[in-house]
């Protein structure tokens, strides 16, 4: 029997070696791979940061030597000073030009040169015919609301004109009534019942297509208006715009305002 000291130690390295992978090279490979990756990396970072560091370093020369004025050992700004120029003076013979230098544009994008101002030239074009379209639809709203308001109008003095003339024809026909008069002067003078109406309109329509190139010799309302508000006012004495029958003519000159509707207005 072997005694408590040469017993196996479970925790020993002997015991745990045992464990690990005995195959020859296999555990330096994984370290060289390791390593290796581990380099790349380093690499890789340091590249990384050395390029940001020279563009950083770039942006920054270029932007102090854009600040910073033209100093007397300069070539250029020396000429300048023999010829009488000062710093902070303006060019020219009489200081009329400019004081600052032109500012130095960098070119970012990968367009040729004049592309930025065509660019933006079209889109002025563009904004512009925008804006003459918006005005050419909004003229012929107005213009079509003008048209409209004017055939509304239109409208609505024909219809005041056929209703003073139904006026005047319902008085001429009572007026000429009151007096015996049974035949009216003109057959449109009196009013006419609708069933004759309808009548007259179908033989005046019978009437128009028989008619040559002439034309009709038909009065129109105005018209018609016009010669009975006279015939009433010259037979009757009345106006029917007052709604008055006067007594005379003095009396119809002296207090009816005048023969048409305007003058009532």
């Amino acid at each position: 029997k072997r005694n408590m000291a040469e017993e196996d130690d479970y925790m020993s390295d002997a015991f745990i070696n045992i464990q690990e992978d005995v195959r020859p090279g296999i555990p330096m490979l994984r370290r060289i791979k390791e390593v290796r990756q581990k380099e790349e990396k380093h690499r890789e970072a340091n590249l990384k940061n050395r390029q940001k560091s020279l563009k950083e370093e770039e942006q920054e020369r270029r932007d102090t030597v854009l600040k910073n004025a033209i100093g007397n050992e300069n070539k250029g700004f020396a000429l300048l000073q023999k010829m009488g120029y000062k710093s902070g003076q303006a060019l020219g013979k009489h200081g009329g030009g400019i004081v600052e230098p032109i500012p130095l544009n960098i070119k970012t994008g990968r367009s040729g040169i004049g592309h930025e101002t065509l660019v933006k030239r079209k889109a002025e074009e563009e904004l512009e015919n925008l804006r003459r379209k918006v005005h050419m639809k909004k003229q012929a709203e107005e213009k079509a609301a003008d048209q409209f308001r004017m055939r509304f109008k239109s409208k609505q003095e024909e219809l005041k004109l056929e209703g003073d003339l139904r006026r005047s024809q319902r008085a001429c026909q009572q007026l000429d009534t009151q007096k015996d008069i049974e035949v009216p002067r003109e057959p449109w003078y009196w009013t006419v019942p609708e069933k004759e109406e309808q009548e007259e309109e179908e033989e005046e329509e019978e009437k128009e297509k028989e008619e040559d190139e002439c034309g009709s010799d038909d009065l129109s309302v105005v018209e018609k208006l016009q010669i009975l508000t006279s015939y009433l006012r010259e037979k009757h004495r009345y106006c029917i715009w007052c709604g008055t029958a006067y007594e005379d003519e003095e009396d119809l000159s002296s207090n009816c305002p005048g023969p048409t509707s305007a003058d009532h207005d």
